[in-house]
């Protein structure tokens, strides 16, 4: 993962795990690689990532066990919001930079018509 110096390291690798469960790499009950290893993985101080598992785990996005690691929620709502939270974010970001170019809303919609049309 390319970090993006303007936002923290922990919140980049708390998005990297949302992103996985939402799009189902992860899914609910699963094992989250642990802290040792996410760290080594994107050359990180442990405690950076042990940062987002906590924050992950204060939103209940995932949850501890003692001694066995870190789990995914089991709970299907948390889930299904935690995937719409995405959801708006990209939608947000993507109108926001169209607006910046100049695009306003007819425009928008016109050129999202034409591009599922494309199947893209």
């Amino acid at each position: 993962m390319d970090f993006n110096n303007n936002i923290p390291i922990y919140i980049q690798i708390m998005n990297y795990i949302k992103r996985l469960i939402a799009k189902g790499e992860l899914k609910n009950g699963d094992k989250v690689i642990s802290v040792r290893d996410m760290s080594e993985k994107f050359k990180v101080n442990p405690n950076t990532v042990q940062r987002s598992y906590s924050e992950l785990e204060r939103a209940n996005i995932t949850f501890t066990k003692r001694g066995m690691g870190t789990f995914v929620t089991e709970d299907k709502e948390i889930m299904f919001n935690l995937k719409n939270e995405l959801c708006k974010e990209i939608i947000n970001s993507f109108l926001d930079n169209m607006k910046e170019l100049g695009f306003n809303k007819t425009e928008i919609i016109n050129i999202i018509s034409d591009e599922l049309e494309r199947g893209n």
